[in-house]
């Protein structure tokens, strides 16, 4: 089964999103000149995070948290992890070719033998339960004293469950076909980019607000493409450890 590609109402949030940092990053030129000389060896975010796949359909929001080393001022390593949760509504026009004839073949079936009007259409509500895994590198720019500008390669792996809410008799049957146990689990890899900005209000706080933009494949047995999804990451960032530029004046 798949997401009919209608669009949600929820996709104001990926162009909001993109508003902001888009207007962010127009206005850092304007901020304080001076270059950062306090970075802590340590950071540790956690947020609120937003997933949108237009492809899908599907939106999802949760927690995402990070926990990074400053190795450089302007590198640093770490881990990203991210849950998610949402609803989408899925019809058959993206399943893999064999699945969709296979489908075919027996929705004219139950057409012929009028157990179902010509005019019947497929569609499932699906609750989502997503999470992101991820470790790497990330580049900082830290020329401007009251904002810090990052960018990093996104790759990683991502498990999602997927669980069909039929609501009539025929795609009951149908998803007992795909699905016999009634909620399908898969691994992928993903790939991307991501990148933001953090406002930093003190030596120990900063706010950051970040979007990755990622390809995955999940249930390629059943689905016949991949999908891009975009994910908005907003929440405090704390630092500890000693400064890496001068350590003397942290403790």
């Amino acid at each position: 089964m798949i997401p009919t590609p209608v669009r949600s109402p929820r996709s104001g949030c990926f162009h909001l999103a993109h508003l902001l940092l888009a207007i962010s990053l127009l206005i850092l030129p304007f901020s304080l000149m001076a270059q950062q000389t306090d970075v802590a060896r340590y950071d540790v975010f956690t947020g609120f995070s937003y997933f949108e796949t237009p492809h899908l359909n599907l939106a999802e929001h949760g927690f995402h948290t990070q926990v990074g080393m400053n190795l450089k001022p302007w590198l640093s390593t770490g881990f990203d992890y991210s849950v998610v949760n949402g609803h989408d509504s899925l019809t058959p026009n993206l399943l893999t070719t064999s699945l969709q004839q296979q489908l075919g073949a027996e929705l004219e079936a139950l057409i012929a033998e009028g157990i179902i009007p010509p005019t019947y259409k497929i569609s499932v509500p699906v609750d989502a339960f997503t999470q992101t895994f991820a470790l790497g590198p990330q580049l900082a720019y830290r020329h401007y004293k009251s904002v810090t500008l990052f960018i990093r390669p996104s790759i990683g792996a991502v498990r999602q469950t997927a669980t069909p809410r039929p609501a009539d008799p025929i795609a009951s049957a149908i998803v007992q076909q795909l699905v016999p146990s009634g909620h399908k689990t898969d691994w992928q890899g993903f790939y991307g980019v991501g990148g933001g900005f953090a406002v930093n209000t003190t030596r120990y706080l900063d706010w950051r607000v970040q979007t990755d933009f990622v390809y995955w494949h999940l249930y390629d047995d059943l689905l016949k493409d991949g999908a891009w999804t975009m994910r908005f990451s907003v929440g405090p960032t704390f630092h500890f450890g000693r400064n890496i530029v001068n350590p003397a004046t942290r403790p």
